[in-house]
């Protein structure tokens, strides 16, 4: 089982000249240094907490970012996925490596200290030890981990510790060869051993977690605490979260308490040991083994009062609570020219201020193994994908805000735009003969409308007070259609555009129209408000579908 593991040893052995002491230390100069080497000096930035984008609404200051780097996986586990795998979404709707490297400076600038890489299977990308190299080159983040299903660590552990990976999580369900084919329908289990045991011996202390399941492992919790007796590895046993749509049943699963009592029963030494202010895990261990166990009691006993974490998956979207629907697409926002990346920090900040103070402990959650690696399949996660990209109007409070233009260059902007009041054969015939008890409805309609365009900032909160250079109404009425058809060309010389101001001129004029006509009937439609074109800001707009009338 652990010839693997010793040729591996061997291997690095000899590449650092013989000497087994100090095999980690020698072990991370590869793309570490090189990655440090490419990477200027920055100096160090204090991050404030309470001022800080990460920190919540209820004080929870976010330290550590969950980075999914890729939605395929190399097992096929029946508790995740068909046999025949999953539809994956489009390359092109994936961060990309170096929209990866952007964020997780991003986010370790604003305070992050410890980053994850998940799946999937993280492993299965080519450039995962390139990504670890210049994640650990950037001065402030403290360390980076991976989590995975452990089937090739004998051959990426090596040039990942180069790289200058910290620590490992290898997610096992069972120590049984036969258990292990079954639910993940592959081959490996060996090698997933094997790994452990690399992962020892070259100085890691792995966390091997385990997710218990009545009728399934229950019997094998006991030799999951024998295996922390010569290795020090950290077992964690999860609690099995039930969700709706597989073939698992919520009886099936094992608390907590109940875990502990079982273990005792053969060791009743079996003690807790002290946790950390963020940890998930409880700590407890046998006296004299040199590994521990845990366990994440996320369905009896949440911890969400102490949480400081915070996920990206793999098509860019931020999730501040694992079993939150609530994500924010970071993604988008980063492809967008207009977006500054101090508007992506507010971006981000909005998504923290909208955490909640625990999640819902009854709803129906996907396996644990799956929602650690927090794969992000559309099939299954269609409900909980919302786009967030276009909140340029939103502060890092969530709060409603005027966009800055100042920085936009000035240029001549116009807007036309057009409406149309459908008023029926009797007011066509009075609006014709100018005779409407309240006067001359297209005269006064535009007279309106003009009125509008120059009030537009008063009555849309978000527009800015612009100064118009020309704004030009037309009412004409068409005996033809019964209706009358309304045009607004709108012009200023600035840093915003018009459009909006070209909008409500013709709005206006069509509730005038409505206004002056409502005493004779109240068949009265307006339709067809629209923009017909603008020019003169970065995306210029021309309507084809017809020709646009000049207005005089």
């Amino acid at each position: 089982m652990r010839l693997l593991a010793r040729h591996a040893i061997q291997l690095l052995r000899q590449e650092n000249g013989g000497g087994g002491a100090g095999v980690r230390q020698k072990a991370t100069t590869g793309y570490l240094k090189l990655a440090q080497a490419l990477e200027p000096e920055k100096p160090i930035q204090q991050v404030e907490r309470k001022n800080s984008p990460l920190t919540d609404t209820f004080g929870r200051h976010h330290t550590y970012l969950r980075i999914s780097l890729t939605e395929r996986c190399n097992l096929r586990c029946d508790y995740c996925m068909p046999a025949e795998g999953v539809p994956l979404q489009p390359k092109a709707n994936l961060l990309t490596t170096e929209e990866i490297l952007r964020l997780a400076r991003i986010f370790v600038e604003q305070g992050v200290r410890k980053i994850r890489l998940t799946g999937g299977e993280p492993t299965v990308r080519r450039d995962i030890v390139e990504i670890v190299a210049q994640m650990k080159a950037l001065p402030q983040l403290e360390h980076v981990g991976i989590t995975t299903n452990g089937l090739v660590l004998t051959r990426m552990l090596l040039p990942l510790q180069r790289a200058g990976l910290d620590s490992l999580n290898i997610s096992l369900d069972t120590l049984q060869r036969d258990r292990f084919e079954k639910i993940t329908r592959r081959k490996g289990w060996e090698r997933v051993i094997a790994g452990i045991d690399l992962a020892v011996q070259l100085g890691y202390r792995p966390k091997v977690n385990c997710v218990l399941m009545r009728d399934f492992n229950e019997d094998e919790i006991c030799d999951f605490v024998e295996f922390t007796k010569d290795r020090p590895v950290d077992v964690r046993f999860i609690e099995y979260m039930p969700f709706s749509g597989n073939k698992w049943h919520t009886e099936r699963l094992i608390s907590y308490k109940d875990t502990v009592e079982a273990i005792r029963k053969k060791w009743p030494e079996f003690e807790a040991l002290p946790n950390g202010p963020n940890d998930t895990s409880k700590a407890y261990a046998v006296p004299g083994f040199k590994g521990q166990v845990g366990f994440i009691t996320s369905m009896t006993e949440h911890f969400c009062g102490t949480c400081n974490r915070l996920r990206l998956t793999a098509d860019g979207n931020i999730k501040v609570c694992l079993f939150g629907n609530k994500e924010f697409s970071l993604r988008d926002a980063m492809r967008r020219e207009d977006i500054t990346e101090e508007q992506l920090v507010d971006l981000i900040g909005a998504a923290v201020q909208r955490k909640k103070k625990q999640h819902a402990g009854a709803a129906p959650h996907p396996h644990p193994h799956f929602l650690l690696n927090h794969m992000t399949h559309p099939a299954r996660m269609q409900l909980q994908l919302r786009n967030c990209s276009h909140l340029t109007h939103v502060n890092a409070q969530g709060k409603a805000q005027m966009v800055d233009v100042g920085d936009k260059a000035s240029s001549t902007r116009l807007a036309r735009a057009e409406a149309t009041v459908q008023v029926g054969e009797k007011l066509t015939r009075l609006i014709a003969a100018n005779e409407i008890a309240k006067g001359d409805v297209l005269t006064v309609a535009q007279l309106a409308g003009i009125l509008g365009a120059k009030r537009t900032s008063d009555l849309i909160p978000l527009c800015h007070n612009i100064s118009l250079s020309s704004v030009k109404v037309k009412a004409t009425l068409h005996e033809s259609s019964q209706s009358v058809r309304l045009d607004a060309s709108v012009r200023c010389s600035g840093q915003t555009g018009v459009e909006m101001e070209a909008l409500t001129a013709v709005s206006i004029a069509a509730l005038t129209v409505y206004d002056m006509c409502k005493a004779v009937s109240h068949d009265i439609c307006i339709t067809n408000i629209r923009l017909l074109s603008k020019s003169g800001g970065k995306r210029d707009f021309q309507r084809l579908e017809e020709t646009q009338p000049e207005i005089d």
